[in-house]
């Protein structure tokens, strides 16, 4: 089965949340960007990373604002059900911007990135990456792989909301990116069931399509 989750940040407490418990062998966990895990290549970060890659379930997980790309751009790239990844280890993948998989039967966009909210804190220091943000050529490609399946999909899996939800969420979008503008294109030329994203850490469900994650587990039906 499928399941969805928002970001984890590095913590592997969160992990130990009664919630994972619904989770078995030959499960997907998908993270809706900052995983946290890939930062510092740490003796702590290696041992959560060896504690993840003894779970039974798969853990793949869009990039967020919080993640060091210098270290997640070296990761080997491979194929996996249909797109391209980063792999991390067995059960351990990036999913990587603009890619459409084919999982148990459901095609599955994502589309990580966005701005962080402390860029002007964080750019300072050496733990700020202009990468975080997506590129023209991204979108193209996404625009592309979108059109080869009919601008049809089951499920559209990113970090950042569509520009257009942040009344209903609460928020100011403070930075108009490039992906905002793409984001309202999908939503008017792309078939889809659900949207789930994971920037704005909390769990709530925007009638019809959007559901904003972050503690909660949620199988995809």
């Amino acid at each position: 089965m499928i399941y969805v989750t928002g970001d984890t940040h590095g913590e592997i407490e969160r992990f130990k949340d009664p919630e994972f418990k619904k989770l078995g062998k030959g499960d997907i966990l998908i993270i809706c960007g900052d995983f946290g895990f890939i930062w510092d290549n740490s003796r702590s970060e290696k041992a959560s990373l060896k504690k993840l890659m003894s779970k039974d379930y798969t853990i793949a997980f869009i990039d967020g604002c919080h993640e060091n790309f210098d270290i997640l751009e070296r990761m080997p790239q491979r194929d996996w059900n249909g797109g391209k990844i980063h792999y991390i280890a067995d059960n351990i993948i990036h999913l990587m911007r603009g890619q459409i998989y084919n999982i148990e039967g459901k095609k599955i966009f994502t589309f990580g990135g966005g701005h962080s909210q402390d860029y002007d804190f964080r750019r300072s220091g050496d733990k700020w990456w202009a990468r975080e943000q997506p590129t023209h050529e991204e979108i193209m490609n996404a625009l592309e792989n979108l059109k080869k399946c009919g601008n049809k999909v089951d499920y559209i899996i990113t970090h950042e909301p569509p520009a257009s939800l942040k009344d209903c969420l609460g928020v100011d979008v403070f930075q108009r990116i490039e992906v905002h503008a793409f984001f309202e294109d999908v939503i008017k030329t792309t078939s889809y069931e659900k949207w789930f994203f994971g920037k704005c850490h909390v769990d709530k469900h925007i009638p019809i399509k959007f559901y904003a994650v972050f503690n909660n587990i949620t199988l995809l039906k």
